[in-house]
This record gives C-alpha cells, sequence and structure tokens, in this order.
C-alpha cells in the first residue's frame, strides 16, 4: 500500500467515518427511523475493522522498516 493510499485511509478512518456516522445518527434519530442502533452499529463496526486493518499495516509498516 502506498503512503497516498494510506494517508486517504487513514483520514476516511479518523476523521470521515466517524463523523458520517455521528450525523447519520442524527438524521436517523431526528426522524425516529426504527432501524438507527443496526445502522449505527455496522458502521461503527465497519469504522473499527478500518482502524484495526490500518493500524496492524502501520505496525508492519515499522517493523519492516527496523529491519532494513
Amino acid at each position: 500500500m502506498s503512503n497516498k493510499v494510506y494517508d486517504v485511509l487513514k483520514w476516511i478512518t479518523l476523521v470521515f467515518l466517524p463523523a458520517l456516522t455521528t450525523l447519520v445518527g442524527v438524521v436517523l434519530n431526528c426522524f425516529n427511523i426504527n432501524c438507527t442502533e443496526i445502522v449505527l452499529t455496522i458502521m461503527t463496526a465497519v469504522t473499527t475493522f478500518m482502524g484495526a486493518i490500518l493500524g496492524i499495516s502501520n505496525i508492519n509498516y515499522n517493523k519492516n522498516k527496523e529491519e532494513k
């Protein structure tokens, strides 16, 4: 994964997805949508998964950098 791709994915995971999840939660609650909790749970799970994958990628990158 290139640095540019990593940086974009990191921004999406750390800034965009949490903000989007909050926005979706507020809007769905305002309209009393029944599936709000399910939608927020799925969005939070995706954000957490991406954060974990990026964290593992960062650890592996730093290990490879130290070995060289």
